[in-house]
């Protein structure tokens, strides 16, 4: 996993003699920088300050401003690296500065007013495009990269504006299976592809739609389902294009959501040698549930369901009522000829794996997250894999698992997740507050923030299942476990910085409160 240092800056100050090192979120003003290096000088908040580097050049004080060194190092024969020299300016010295830079940034802020007409944004699009900025400014992402989210984020909105979420698939040509098969190309997967495939870390956001389903594909050739079941080749191209189809366009749960939990358990069946555990029909049924496991997702989870009592609360009373769809929408897919990779099994066969993958789709309703949990620790420190019961707890637990796996993944990978996610939950809640339903704190958009959203979950859910998945398989402790302990490190860092920066501009906004009142 990565570090926090992309999101915040470490600079050293010589203050007559001192090293003094500050740190500062890459997206401080200039003007909070400078207060920080005020409080750290000894001088009052609205100092103006000089800052020089070791050739006496003065440096620009902002969040993009050169790092340098605790001590003097020579980076190439032309400059050094040395901590920079704080030297506080009269009034006198910046007075004719100060008015010509003030006159410059009135006259942009009018500017600005009058070409875009700020005031009179909406306050919804505003919050929307934030998200849409944050995702952009990520460092780690490419070009592609920021494009797709811009393109997701145009579609979701089109897509959300004329949803109704109380029809779903009401377009019933999806449930229709494709005849002009093949209707994607089939990708010739490169040596390091298939290797990349078997581990934790693989990078779903490098691959389009169409070779994420020939990466599915090779995942069922690879594990022998094909061969051991006889299933067509073609059947199961029609079957994974009807899948594609059948996820809405939401910003996470979406059919590159899909991809990643299936590659997830994929990685594991390979990272945990689990086809020398699990029976051939085990893995069939692992596989096949975390393909369909959010099939038809509306983007609005079971708690809106069921408070604002739609369709399916209604249909499923209340109880997982978008597991239960999803279920229901997997085998009417299955329930098409055409796209029913189980057609050659008998109805004895069939129905075991109709009722696996039914518990398993059903096991990732986070509602039910500490009893599987629980009922699996009792297990776990005498665990037999000929008690169906021990295997069925175990298949369970290892679906949840990928379903919530993104921070397992490298920072440049997962982060892009939680913006997606933080998506979702935002355009909940704005829902909720239109309908006057409750709204949750951590989907909020004005009470959530990244770190907070990620630090708690990583702790108290995320550690805890892979721990207790690593006693039985101590081989996820590098791969999987490190990494989660390093994001929770990472966010809780991130947090401190957070937190940091708010007690700036709290202790600013009393100063300004207090000399307010003195006037």
């Amino acid at each position: 996993m990565g570090s926090a240092s992309s999101s915040y800056r470490v600079i050293y100050l010589d203050l007559d003699g001192r090293i003094q090192k500050v740190v500062f979120s890459r997206f401080c003003s200039p003007c909070d920088i400078k207060e920080l290096f005020c409080t750290a000088l000894g001088v009052p908040r609205n100092t103006n300050l000089s800052l020089l580097d070791s050739s006496g050049a003065m440096v620009s004080i902002d969040p993009t401003m050169p790092h340098n060194s605790e001590r003097c190092v020579c980076v190439f024969p032309l400059f050094k690296r040395s901590p920079y020299r704080v030297v506080p300016m009269t009034g006198g010295q910046l007075a004719d500065k100060e008015e010509l830079f003030q006159n410059v940034l009135t006259q942009v802020a009018e500017q600005f007013s009058r070409a875009f007409k700020i005031n009179e944004l909406k306050t919804e699009v505003t919050n929307r495009l934030a998200m849409l900025e944050k995702r952009v400014e990520l460092e780690g992402m490419k070009v592609v990269e920021i494009e797709k989210c811009r393109n997701d984020i145009k579609k979701l909105r089109e897509e959300m504006a004329s949803r109704n979420n109380s029809n779903f698939l009401e377009d019933n040509k999806k449930l229709t299976p494709r005849r002009d098969v093949p209707s994607y190309p089939k990708y010739h997967l490169s040596k390091e592809t298939v290797e990349a495939l078997r581990l934790p870390t693989f990078d779903a956001w490098q691959w389009e739609p169409n070779e994420m389903l020939s990466c599915l594909e090779h995942m069922y050739h690879d594990l022998g389902l094909v061969k051991d079941f006889n299933i067509n080749p073609i059947t199961l191209k029609r079957w994974l294009l009807c899948i594609h189809d059948n996820y809405k366009n939401n910003p996470f749960h979406n059919f590159r959501h899909c991809f990643c939990v299936t590659q997830m358990m994929y990685s594991m069946i390979c990272l945990c040698s689990l086809q020398e555990k699990f029976t051939q029909v085990d893995i069939l049924i692992l596989m096949t549930a975390a393909v369909c496991h959010d099939l038809d997702h509306p983007g609005f989870n079971n708690t809106y369901q069921i408070n604002a009592r739609t369709e399916l609360a209604v249909r499923y009373n209340d109880i997982s009522p978008l597991e239960n769809h999803h279920c229901a929408v997997a085998f009417q897919i299955f329930s098409q000829p055409d796209c029913n990779i189980f057609s050659n099994f008998d109805p004895e066969a069939f129905k075991q794996i109709r009722q696996g993958t039914i518990t398993l789709i059903l096991a990732t309703d986070m509602a039910r997250h500490g009893e599987i949990l629980d009922s699996f620790k009792q297990k776990v420190d005498n665990f037999d894999y000929t008690d169906e019961e021990h295997v069925t707890c175990l298949k369970m637990v290892l679906i949840k698992c990928c379903d919530i796996s993104n921070e397992v993944r490298p920072m440049e990978v997962a982060e892009p997740w939680v913006d997606c996610l933080l998506e979702e939950y935002f355009m909940q809640s704005d829902r909720e507050k239109a309908e006057g339903l409750p709204v949750a704190p951590f989907m909020d958009r004005e009470k959530v923030t990244k770190p907070t959203a990620q630090i708690g979950f990583i702790k108290f859910v995320l550690i805890p299942m892979f721990e207790t998945v690593m006693k039985l398989f101590p081989q996820i402790e590098e791969a999987m476990v490190q990494p989660l302990r390093e994001s929770r490190d990472r966010y809780e860092e991130l947090k401190q910085i957070d937190d940091a920066m708010n007690e700036v501009q709290k202790k600013k906004s009393e100063n300004l409160t207090m000399g307010g009142k003195k006037k």
